[in-house]
């Protein structure tokens, strides 16, 4: 057994160094019998790349069930938790555009994200609903939301983008091994407030008249129910 050690210098990215060297190996020729192993950091990124998917998972998981519980509707919570699709788009546009690989502050940073992005949905649904329950229709309820509820939106995001630019840029000593994180959060977080603007009336109202229908559905189903029964009886 022989074991190559190496240290990572030049400011490149650790992910992004192992994948060229895992490739570069791979496609060199090498005898029959000779296997070829990865240990130390790269070891142990692969591990902790499942338990940060766990983790994801149970952040979303556990931010769903707090705002149905709120709510006690199973349906604002899921138009809300729609905007981690929306920045999903961020992420991968702020990781292209500076040539970010995925690495574990990526994945931190996607978690982070879980519960950030959220944020400005809830308080666009709530105020909505508010304006429903007080007699307004769903068309005029999300028209006076979006007026209203626009500029503390739009201010929450400045500040967080604004707060996380130097750390995503890279300024500061010791700063870079973290920059992918501020990267993914200001890219995840800018793209999705731009499409929960537009997407997320418009999806809170399919959903409306989906649940409309169903209740219509409902209805004459009980309808049809009662006066078959009592035909019956006759």
């Amino acid at each position: 057994m022989v074991t190559v050690q190496a240290a990572l210098t030049g400011g490149r990215e650790f992910s992004g160094l192992m994948q060229e060297v895992e490739q570069r190996v791979l496609e060199a020729p090498r005898p029959d019998g000779l296997t070829i192993r990865f240990v130390g950091e790269v070891e142990e990124m692969k591990e902790s790349r499942s338990d940060i998917i766990l983790a994801f998972a149970l952040a979303l998981l556990l931010v769903y069930m707090v705002m149905a519980s709120l709510y006690e509707s199973l349906l604002h919570p899921f138009v809300i938790m729609f905007t981690i699709v929306f920045s999903s788009v961020g992420i991968i546009l702020a990781l292209w555009l500076t040539g970010t690989h995925y690495n574990i502050p990526v994945y931190i940073g996607i978690i982070m994200l879980a519960g950030i992005v959220v944020n400005n949905g809830i308080i666009l649904v709530d105020y909505t609903n508010q304006l429903r329950d007080s007699g307004a229709g769903v068309r005029e309820a999300l028209l006076q939301a979006g007026r209203t509820r626009l500029r503390p939106i739009l201010i929450t995001t400045l500040t967080t983008v604004l707060a996380l630019l130097p750390m995503s840029l890279g300024y500061g000593e010791g700063v870079e091994m973290w920059s992918p994180l501020g990267r993914v959060v200001v890219g995840g977080l800018s793209v999705s407030t731009l499409f929960r603007l537009f997407f997320i009336p418009v999806l809170y109202s399919l959903m409306e008249e989906v649940r409309r229908h169903l209740q219509r559905l409902r209805g004459k189903k009980l309808n049809g129910e009662d006066n078959g029964h009592g035909s019956g009886v006759m």
